[in-house]
């Protein structure tokens, strides 16, 4: 017969010691309110990560982005086909700052939410979560954009491994409910140098470095529909002045006025961006309702 007062202690000290080592767990993430919201963020805090809902989502519409007009055409078929259950793609959308990147995929969300549509916004660093990620959302009857904005990588961060595999790089197939949508100032994402493109040059220790530019080029060629962006011109960043205005309820005698100072806010900011243009429209309404409030 075993001696079964040892055996009772040791497996006492056991579960004292994994209960001991349990506490030391994080916590698991609760399971998000699907019904809270159209929009969720992906946080993360002493080693967990949950969904939280985004009550107050922007309320941009597709009619308020002015002269991007193809961009918004690509984009909402892509987007049309995968709330429909059809074929869609991954979409990198690239380019000039300020001129309607991340509005567009924001008046997206507004425009089939009702269908099913749901945005989860991922910072960059938090990029290496992305299976978890996945992992909450396959098999949900709606369909979720990940939304990953201002994406760029520096040389030496790794979080784009986890980007890739996701996109086009597991033994897993991805999930039919989820695709990403990122936006870039760079169409590649990460760095690149002269010296890569040199196959008889010695890049550092790099034995191969053109095949290190391939690896970079990669990343960005895994986003099947590539939608670019470019520097508005005068008349254009001046009809979205104009357009914003009419939104603010500034009188069309104001409107006609302006022209001067939305330029010279453009020329003091370096940039004829949508962004700028909302910028100048949202200062002049303040100041006409000051004005009308005296």
């Amino acid at each position: 017969m075993p001696n079964t007062p040892p055996l009772e202690r040791l497996l006492a000290r056991a579960e004292a010691v994994l209960a001991r080592f349990e506490a030391t767990l994080p916590p698991l993430s609760p399971l998000p309110d699907w019904n809270a919201a159209v929009a969720f963020r992906w946080r993360k805090r002493d080693g967990r990560g949950w969904l939280q809902p985004v009550p107050h989502p922007h309320p941009i519409r597709l009619a308020d982005l002015e002269n991007v007009d193809d961009q918004k055409a690509r984009i909402t078929l892509n987007t049309q086909q995968f709330v429909a259950g059809r074929g869609a793609n991954n979409v990198l959308l690239t380019g000039a700052r300020g001129c309607g990147k991340s509005s567009l995929v924001k008046a997206v969300l507004n425009e089939f939410s009702a269908q099913g549509l749901r945005l989860i916004e991922v910072d960059k660093d938090d990029l290496v979560d992305l299976l978890d990620i996945v992992d909450v959302l396959d098999g949900r009857p709606e369909k979720f954009i990940i939304f990953c904005d201002d994406l760029s990588f520096e040389a030496g961060e790794t979080a784009y491994k986890a980007l890739k595999t996701v996109l086009d790089g597991s033994i897993a197939a991805p999930p039919d409910n989820v695709l990403i949508y990122a936006t870039s100032n760079r169409r590649h994402l990460l760095p690149e140098y002269f010296s890569e493109n040199l196959e008889t040059t010695r890049v550092n220790e790099e034995i191969h470095p053109g095949e290190a530019t391939e690896e970079k080029i990669s990343l960005s060629e895994r986003f099947g529909l590539w939608i670019s962006f470019y520097p508005f011109s005068q008349d254009d960043y001046l009809a979205i002045v104009y357009h914003w205005l009419r939104e603010f309820g500034v009188s069309e005698t104001v409107i006609a006025a302006c022209e001067r100072d939305a330029l010279n806010w453009a020329l003091g900011r370096g940039s004829r961006s949508g962004r700028v243009a909302w910028q100048f429209a949202r200062d002049l309404a303040g100041q006409q309702a000051g004005t009308a409030a005296r």
